[in-house]
Order: C-alpha cells, then structure tokens, then sequence
C-alpha cells in the first residue's frame, strides 16, 4: 500500500517540473503538493529552515532556491525554482503530520535509497539545523556570561551539563564510549530530541543570566545547572529517559557527506 502511495505521487511530482536548461520546480506549486496554502509562511518557515540546512552543509543555497518572477495571467509574481535536492530538503521540513508532507517524504526516501544513500530523511535535517543553532547560541552565551562575571568558561559550562545530565561533559563522554580527543564534540552525537534540549538549555540561561543581572561566576554557575535541572525533568517527563540514556547518533560530520552525496546523485537524475 506504501509503495502505491509512493508510486502515485511520482507522476505529480515529475509532472510539475520545469525546465530552463535545468530542471526545477516552483515554490509556489510545491507548496500545494505538500498540502500548505500560505505561500509567505510556506516560504519563511519550511522554505526557511530548508535554506539554513543548504548553509549548515555548505551549500550555495542561491543555486538551490533561486528567486525568480513568473507569469501568473498577466501578472509577474515573485517566486522561488527549488533544485531536486531542494526539493527533498524542502520536504523534509514540512509538518509530517500532513499526510501529503508525509507521502512526500516517503517518495524521497524511497529514491534515496535507491540511490544506495544512508539518511534518516527529517531527522537528519532537524539535528543539522538544531547542531548548527546551538553553536550559534553557545556563543551567544559565552559573550553573555562573560559580562555577568565569568572567567572560567569550561567551569561554567560544565554547571549546565551537571544540571542537564547530572555529570559533567568528559563523564558524559566516557558513558557514551566517544573519542576521549579535545576534538570530539559531543553535540555531534546527539538526535534532534537532545539538541533542541541543549539549545534551550544556552538560550534560557543566557537570558537569566540577562534578567537577573547576574555579576559573579558562582551565580553565574548555579544559574546555568539550575536551568539545566529544570531541562532534565522536562526532558524525563516528555521521554521517559534521562538525557544521559537518550541514544547517541551516527556522528554528524558523516550525516552532512551523505547529504552532499545525495545532492549530487539528485543532480545526476536531471542530467539524464
């Protein structure tokens, strides 16, 4: 039954291509293939995060989602050509509780895996997206944490991991079995679940740090594990694990060279 839906939407998605010496689809017609009827949100929100998935890869993002005027009547309208590879970003950022999303994302896995490429589809794009987030807020922090009296980063970092997992981030390290380097960060083994949670952990304590108009390290420190604390019950309840037990993931350097493999072997599809 699977398939059949997978099949069915083949000829709608192929049949919407257009071609200018390359391939491409309108932003606007596979809007309504992944069931969505705002345009301006479709193109901010899913659009959006699909854009900031192409930057997290290193991907010229313009040569994916290229903004262009189309003929609509007698009217020129803005519009957005999405490359095959976009397509499938694009997908994978949609609201998989819409059946249509849902069978998009199904069609693209399928192709993916024909194509002999490992990639667990949204959930792959969501920790590339959340990873990328967190090291941006991360710095956030630091510069914040700075001005509220903290000289000892890795001290104050590792408040919030004693926190957020009850140990401090080499223990986390050592009973997940990761590399023991400098090098190895930890974040690159975390699911979607575990970066969001740490994304909120530096954005919630960067702005209580703000609010309280915290001036010491020591505060500084509490006010880190103790937002963490407050994380790791969230996280217990929603889950039914500790953060610590939550499953470590294929290392996210390798998930980004499957996804620059997949752009290219969609690239090779057109070129047919």
């Amino acid at each position: 039954m699977e398939e059949k839906q997978q099949q069915a939407l083949l000829p709608s998605f192929e049949d919407f291509k257009h071609e200018n010496g390359i391939a491409f689809w309108w932003a606007s017609e596979f809007m309504t293939m992944l069931g969505y009827d705002d345009y301006d949100s479709f193109k901010s929100k899913v659009v959006g995060r699909a854009t900031q998935a192409l930057i997290s890869l290193g991907v010229d993002h313009y040569s994916q989602i290229t903004p262009a005027k189309r003929k609509v009547g007698s009217n020129d309208v803005d519009d957005l050509k999405l490359s095959r590879f976009a397509c499938y970003i694009v997908a994978m950022n949609g609201n998989p509780q819409k059946k249509e999303v849902a069978l998009a994302q199904a069609y693209f896995a399928a192709e993916t895996r024909k194509l002999e490429l490992f990639l667990e589809g949204n959930e792959d794009i969501a920790r590339l997206i959340y990873r990328e987030e967190f090291t941006a807020g991360q710095k956030s922090l630091m510069d914040t944490a700075q001005k509220a009296g903290v000289e000892n980063y890795a001290e104050f970092n590792n408040a919030g991991y004693i926190g957020l997992y009850n140990k401090t981030a080499e223990q986390l390290k050592r009973q997940r079995n990761l590399p023991q380097s400098d090098a190895t960060r930890i974040q690159d083994y975390m699911g979607r679940t575990e970066l969001a949670a740490n994304l909120f952990r530096v954005t919630q304590t960067e702005e209580r740090l703000k609010q309280d108009e915290v001036k010491t390290q020591q505060n500084a420190n509490k006010t880190h594990r103790n937002i963490g604390r407050r994380i790791r019950q969230m996280v217990e309840e929603n889950t039914g694990k500790l953060p610590e037990q939550l499953p470590v993931q294929r290392k996210l350097p390798e998930v980004k060279k499957e996804l620059k493999k997949a752009k290219k072997a969609l690239e090779k599809i057109d070129k047919k």
